[in-house]
Formats: C-alpha cells, sequence, structure tokens
C-alpha cells in the first residue's frame, strides 16, 4: 500500500477484488454475516489493518475494528469505515471501498510517522444488507446500542438462528451488550460510499458530500373493484380495479415528479387475473424517499389524497396500510464542511447530494455525528456484479478520505 500521498487506486482496486474471492457464490458475489466467507473475509482485513500499524479486534457481534492511537493514547476516535457483507450476486464496491479506502489512508499516516490529535478507529460492519436473517444494520446497531435483542431469534433460508449462527461463528449471543459504544468515545462515523446512482456521473463530477440519508415509508395498497366478464359488462359501468390502480401508479410518479422527489410503484398484483376478466381485486406497493421528513410526509399526503379521490372517481375502494417508516438522517454540517473544505484543497468542486439508499450510518447517528463521501459509479449501477469505479476515483476518493480524518472538524 502506497503512503498518504502517492495512494494507488490500482493497489486499492486490487485489495478490493481479492476481498470479492470471498464468496459463496463461486461465480458471482454474495458474502453474508457469519458464515466462513464472512470469517476469511475479517482475518483478511485484520491482516491488513495489523500492516497499517492498528491494533486490531473483533467485537461481540463480528464487527472487525483496527484503532490507529492519536498524539494522546485513550483519545476519542473517529470511526471510519463501512460494511464487509453484500446482497446476493453483488458488486464488489458496495461496502467493502470505505474499509479498504480507510485502511490505505491510516497506512499512509502509519508510514509517515504521523499521529493525528485524535484516535482513529477502522470499522468492517458484520451486517448492514441483510442478507442472511432479514434485519438490516445488525452490525452499526449492535455498536451505537439500538440492537433489538428479538433479532436472535430471525433464521435463514436454511433454518439457523442469528443467535445460533453467532455461536457457530465464535461469538457468544449473552454478550451482545459488549459491542455498544458509549458516547463520548466517538467523535463521529465517516464514510466513503460509492454513490449507487447516476448524479456525478452526468455532472462529470468524481466525489459529493452526501447532506442526509433519505428517509423512507412504504405502503401497502389494496384496490377493490367488481369482477365482471370482459365480453357483456359496459365500459360506463365497470368497477375496474386494475384501471382504478392504474391511475393511481401514473399518480405516484407525477406527485414525485412535481415534488422533486422519489416514489417507486414496484410490485403490482391482480387476483384472479384472466385475459377475459375485469379486475375486482388489486394489491400494490409504494415505496417514498426524502431528505428531509416534513418533505416525505407531505409527498405522502399529496399521493394518498391523489389515489382516494381517483378510487373516488371511478366507485372503487382504496385501502392504504403503511408497511414501514424510517425517519431521514441529515449528516453534520461539521464534516460536510469539512468534506468541502478537503476538496477545495484537493481542486475538486465541492457538490451535495443526499442518499436514496440507506446506510450505517443511520444506526450510528443515534451515536455520534455522521458523514458521508459519495463516489461516482459508472451508469450508476450498484447491488449488481457490473458495479464499476475507475482506479483513479479509487484513489482521490482515498486522498479526499484522509483529508478529511486528518480535520473532521469535530
Amino acid at each position: 500500500m502506497k503512503t498518504a500521498s502517492a495512494m494507488d487506486g490500482l493497489d486499492l482496486c486490487a485489495r478490493l477484488d481479492e476481498l470479492a474471492k470471498l464468496s459463496c457464490q463461486s461465480d458471482g458475489l454474495t458474502r453474508m454475516v457469519m458464515t466462513k466467507e464472512h470469517r476469511r473475509a475479517n482475518d483478511l482485513v485484520a491482516n491488513w489493518m495489523r500492516e497499517a500499524g492498528m491494533s486490531v479486534r473483533e467485537d461481540a457481534i463480528g464487527n472487525i475494528i483496527g484503532r490507529y492511537e492519536g498524539s494522546t493514547p485513550g483519545a476519542p476516535a473517529l470511526m471510519v469505515g463501512s460494511h464487509l457483507d453484500s446482497v446476493r450476486n453483488a458488486g464488489r464496491y458496495d461496502g467493502p471501498l470505505g474499509v479498504i479506502a480507510a485502511i490505505a489512508s491510516v497506512a499512509g499516516l502509519h508510514a509517515a510517522g504521523e499521529r493525528l490529535a485524535h484516535a482513529l478507529e477502522v470499522i468492517g460492519f458484520c451486517d448492514e444488507e441483510g442478507t442472511r436473517f432479514g434485519a438490516t444494520m445488525l452490525g452499526s446497531r449492535a455498536v451505537a446500542g439500538s440492537f433489538d435483542e428479538a433479532a436472535l431469534a430471525l433464521r435463514d433460508d436454511e433454518g439457523i438462528s442469528l443467535a445460533e449462527a453467532m455461536t457457530r461463528f465464535g461469538l457468544d449471543p449473552a454478550r451482545l451488550g459488549g459491542a455498544k459504544r458509549q458516547k463520548g468515545e466517538l467523535l463521529g462515523y465517516l464514510e466513503l460510499h460509492i454513490e449507487q446512482g447516476p448524479v456525478l456521473e452526468a455532472l462529470g463530477l468524481p466525489v459529493a458530500a452526501v447532506t442526509a440519508i433519505n428517509g423512507a415509508t412504504r405502503l401497502a395498497v389494496t384496490i377493490t373493484g367488481m369482477a365482471g366478464h370482459a365480453g357483456t359488462v359496459p365500459m360506463a359501468g365497470r368497477r375496474d380495479a386494475l384501471a382504478a390502480a392504474a391511475e393511481c401508479v401514473l399518480a405516484v410518479e407525477a406527485a414525485a415528479r412535481q415534488a422533486g422527489l422519489v416514489a417507486t410503484v414496484g410490485r403490482l398484483d391482480v387476483k384472479d387475473a384472466a385475459i377475459n376478466v375485469i379486475a375486482g381485486h388489486v394489491q400494490f406497493t409504494i415505496d417514498l424517499r426524502a431528505p428531509r421528513d416534513d418533505l416525505r410526509l407531505a409527498l405522502l399526503a399529496d399521493i394518498e389524497a391523489r389515489m382516494r379521490g381517483l378510487c373516488a372517481a371511478r366507485d372503487v375502494g382504496i385501502t392504504i396500510t403503511r408497511l414501514h417508516e424510517l425517519a431521514a438522517t441529515p449528516c453534520a454540517p461539521q464534516l460536510i464542511g469539512s468534506i468541502d473544505a478537503a476538496c477545495a484543497k484537493l481542486g475538486l468542486e465541492a457538490h451535495h447530494l443526499a442518499s436514496g439508499a440507506g446506510h450505517d450510518g443511520m444506526a450510528m447517528a443515534k451515536l455520534c455525528p455522521i458523514g458521508m463521501i459519495f463516489l461516482r459509479c459508472k451508469g450508476g449501477i450498484s447491488h449488481h456484479p457490473d458495479e464499476s469505479i475507475t482506479p483513479e476515483d479509487t484513489a482521490l476518493g482515498a486522498r479526499l478520505l484522509l483529508e478529511v480524518m486528518r480535520k473532521p472538524g469535530l
């Protein structure tokens, strides 16, 4: 690994490639929490942390943590990193980029004999995606003290509970509380992550400071009309649930466009569907997100009002059920300012974006201030084998990360 002043993107990408080989999927990348691939990933990352001059430990939930002391031993630490697990058939940069870049940054400081006023802790969270047990951000929730112990009873596709998986991994579920960090131990949490969207590439910019991680609402909508024969019921007398649903789907899209936000109908099911039957019962889902809760709730109210009006006009019933609601998580203004200052130092244009996807920072914000740096990715593709970043951007992202690690402004 190169020094801080000359970090080589090819070296960084080579490590990301090496980590991507640790997969339970022979023809792609799938790495889930508490598996043998997770164990091998932790061991590999731990070795890189030690080579970078850090002391290393694995905490009670299976997060791997390297610590680089500041000029005063025992000083509060800036935590930097991301997650080491993946979705199924994943790309190799979502998560590991933030861990590998942080290790490289510490390696540069160590090679130069440089100590900061604060300590640095690099973390590889054990589970952010929730691929194996369905509950997300297990690692960061444990660190932040918001882990719900009911999750220990969750089971994977093979019937193995999280508690059993922890035991097999060498951990003690009864000691899970030992992963919790106390307020004051950490100055903040900082993460470098691929954008997972096309904005930076379209703008020709390599990086951006994240302003907030979007809050989200998920709805289940049921529209009930009257089934009937497609050839015998006149158009004027129909109570077509699918036609009403189609109007509602377009209304969701129109409301989101008007608000400058995002909303998605991801699933639509027609009960007892047939080519010659007027649909009597349709269900669909809505996912809407916003960087501020007031904006999200305003969009939600607009969408609900539009759908109820459309259904009333067609004389069909509508039921709207909230499945999930998560508040937006703002990033700390100090860290946003530090990212902007670091961009200026490196001759980069400062740009701000909100994150439409969830991240470990949402859990960590309950413990300390959080900040994120986005790095552009080809086509905005993520959670897919075609996920791609350039070595040049990778090195630039690591250099920017290091500058913020030096002066987080907290």
